[in-house]
């Protein structure tokens, strides 16, 4: 399905829509899918959010609300409608989708849901709200498809047909034993296929990957893109099955890892919502602009310190923010590659190894060609062949420290335990920067001067 955008028509008829009787309304609404709804909600103030859902089926309400951005509150919606009308869209939620967005509210509220609800949907998602959101628990929907290890065909397809009325689709089948400890999987094409004696013991295939409770979201994405897996089990440490992860929650979390990343490679805080209004933004991002000015001053005591040969050698002021600015954009190629592989993988001492030689060996060759221009320039612009071997010199070497410190320095803060999307680019910016000046004026002063 292609991205959904809303065109000004659309955003017409909307308006329109909403001003008219709510039959008007939900003859619009028919015209889309739940998840480009959700998109509209997302766009439009609470009141007419909460009009909408109201006047929906319950069964589109639920994936209307479930299709909403994190950051768009789904929970207040929720929140503000009636009783009933909450219950029957929480109850045609999956348990993981509902856990997400209840978990939300404060607990009070919570609770006045979950009363509410049937008992067993009550005990499922209070269950799953006792698991950390960002861990395998928290992840996974309980509503599985298992089978008896000694069950006959019939009654494992018996078993299957029942569990899977109220599951839209399903992705793997899971045998237990008599405690409902996992033991493996078996596929539907099987126990169809298979005579009418065979038993599920016979078809079972024990070669499965599987986590528990308290796996890491990024460990359990890592797991399912590896082995290209449509669902994953849960278990608990006596391997009794809990529930599974789907494909389609892992897609969540890789974009909502990935983004937290970059969030944190560019110096914002996490919990920056992208929506957010400026006081929040500032709020993020102050405490790592005074971080990066602290650090800063260290550049600025090279330049001090070599006050006189830029007295002296006013020309080489023009180069130093040309030296700084390459040495700084090649660090953050460096350090965006580096993390981005620590994110797939524990990378081991070899591949660490090998991954800063790497970087060297970028930094040296485009290093040296970039240095090159500048010689050219600085010999037919300037007239200055010593002057040009020098901006050489110093752009070759701190593009070489750029990559060692751009891959570097995040693979020795994952070793300690640090977050390198967090620290890293504060430390790298002030590693170019300060040896890109320490290596340009310090070469001018000695052969220019």
């Amino acid at each position: 399905m292609q991205s959904f955008e809303i065109d000004k028509n659309d955003l017409l008829r909307i308006k329109d829509a909403l001003e008219a009787d709510d039959a008007a309304l939900q003859e619009l609404l028919s015209e889309f899918h739940a998840s480009e709804i959700a998109i509209i909600l997302e766009g439009l103030p609470q009141e007419s959010r909460d009009r909408i859902i109201n006047i929906l089926p319950a069964e589109i309400a639920s994936d209307v609300i479930s299709e909403m951005d994190a950051e768009s509150h789904p929970e207040k919606i929720l929140e503000n409608l009636d009783p009933e009308k909450r219950s029957e869209i929480v109850e045609e939620l999956d348990y993981d989708d509902a856990t997400d967005i209840i978990s939300q509210l404060p607990e009070e509220q919570q609770n006045e849901i979950l009363e509410d609800l049937d008992e067993e949907d009550a005990s499922n998602i209070r269950t799953l709200l006792t698991y950390d959101e960002d861990t395998a628990g928290g992840l996974m929907n309980t509503q599985v498809i298992k089978v008896n290890l000694n069950a006959s065909k019939k009654e494992a397809l018996d078993t299957v047909i029942k569990l899977s009325e109220e599951m839209e689709e399903f992705y793997s089948i899971y045998v237990v034993d008599d405690l409902n400890k996992l033991l493996g999987t078996v596929s539907l094409k099987s126990i169809i296929k298979s005579k009418n004696s065979i038993k599920v013991a016979d078809l079972i295939q024990t070669d499965y990957e599987y986590v528990t409770a308290d796996t890491d979201q990024e460990e359990v994405a890592r797991l399912i893109s590896q082995y290209n897996l449509t669902s994953i089990p849960v278990v608990d440490e006596g391997m009794h099955l809990l529930g599974h992860i789907t494909f389609d929650d892992v897609i969540d979390v890789l974009e909502e890892e990935n983004t937290e990343d970059i969030l944190k490679i560019s110096g914002v805080s996490e919990d920056e919502e992208l929506s957010g209004n400026w006081r929040e933004a500032v709020k993020s991002r102050l405490p790592w602009l005074i971080l990066n000015l602290m650090t800063a001053f260290l550049a600025a005591s090279v330049i001090r310190y070599f006050g006189g040969t830029i007295a002296k050698l006013s020309i080489i002021a023009g180069y130093m923010t040309m030296i700084a600015g390459m040495g700084g954009n090649a660090a953050t190629q460096s350090l965006a590659v580096t993390v981005r592989r620590i994110s797939l993988n524990d990378l081991t001492d070899n591949q660490a190894y090998r991954t800063v030689l790497k970087e060297f060996t970028v930094g040296l060759i485009n290093g040296a060609v970039t240095g090159l221009i500048v010689l050219a320039v600085a010999i037919f612009y300037d007239q200055n062949p010593m002057l040009g071997l020098v901006i050489f010199l110093a752009m070759t070497g701190n593009l070489i420290i750029a990559g060692i410190a751009g891959s570097a320095i995040p693979l020795f803060l994952k070793r300690v335990g640090i977050d390198p999307a967090v620290a890293s680019s504060i430390i790298i910016t002030t590693f170019t920067d300060v040896f890109g000046f320490l290596l340009l004026l310090g070469m001018a002063s000695y052969f220019l001067l």
